[in-house]
């Protein structure tokens, strides 16, 4: 990886308990990204690192049980537009939304907490998810790395087919050019690697693996 970085962000999708083995909502191997993530990020490469958290109200719409006779990884639809319900996760204050104990946090600059509109889901660190008036709105983490004259954001974390995948392609839609470590994630369903590999060329997001 021998590119200048001096105006990138190493972006941190969701690295928290609840999305790790013995989680709420578990990605199988997610704890496997954990220590060349930490290497990663304690080698100090980026001038600036960001993360984000899924920071879910109780009680919140995506969650099955906010739906009665609904289960974990139904579909319906929200707001006109297909939603998949999730187990009870990241729940505002929870040991399980935290950012992982082994993540060092000394180097993130910022954390962007995004799903905590209970009625609006949200997959992406730079817009959330359509709402009743049919509007994605923004985080604000687009306007934070303008101001810091980001050109490059490099995304790593969980999970690869839902808010990394967003991510990127939110981001490449903001004009950054947009870099997935693509062994620095892993996805829900694996069978979805071939549309996600696809989806991300379609916005010429690049994949970076290996890593190092």
């Amino acid at each position: 990886m021998n590119r200048n970085l001096s105006r990138s962000v190493l972006l941190l999708v969701d690295i928290q308990p609840d999305f790790l083995p013995g989680g709420a909502l578990a990605v199988a191997d997610g704890d496997a990204i954990l220590e060349p993530l930490r290497n990663l990020v304690a080698g100090g490469r980026f001038p600036l690192v960001v993360a984000t958290q899924d920071w879910h109200p109780p009680g919140h719409v995506s969650f099955a049980s906010s739906h009665e006779g609904r289960r974990p990884f139904d579909e319906i639809e929200l707001h006109g537009r297909p939603q998949t319900l999730w187990p009870d996760h990241c729940v505002q204050g929870a040991p399980g939304a935290a950012l992982h104990a082994r993540l060092p946090t000394e180097p993130i600059a910022a954390i962007v907490r995004k799903g905590a509109d209970p009625a609006v889901d949200s997959y992406s660190a730079f817009r959330n998810n359509w709402d009743a008036a049919g509007q994605r709105h923004p985080t604000g983490l687009g306007g934070y790395l303008r101001e810091r004259r980001v050109e490059q954001v490099w995304i790593a974390g969980l999970a690869r087919d839902f808010c990394v995948l967003w991510t990127a392609e939110d981001a490449a839609d903001a004009g950054f050019a947009v870099h997935v470590f693509w062994d620095l994630t892993r996805p829900v369903d694996p069978s979805s690697d071939d549309r996600v590999r696809h989806d991300l060329a379609a916005r010429d997001v690049s994949i970076i693996d290996p890593t190092i």
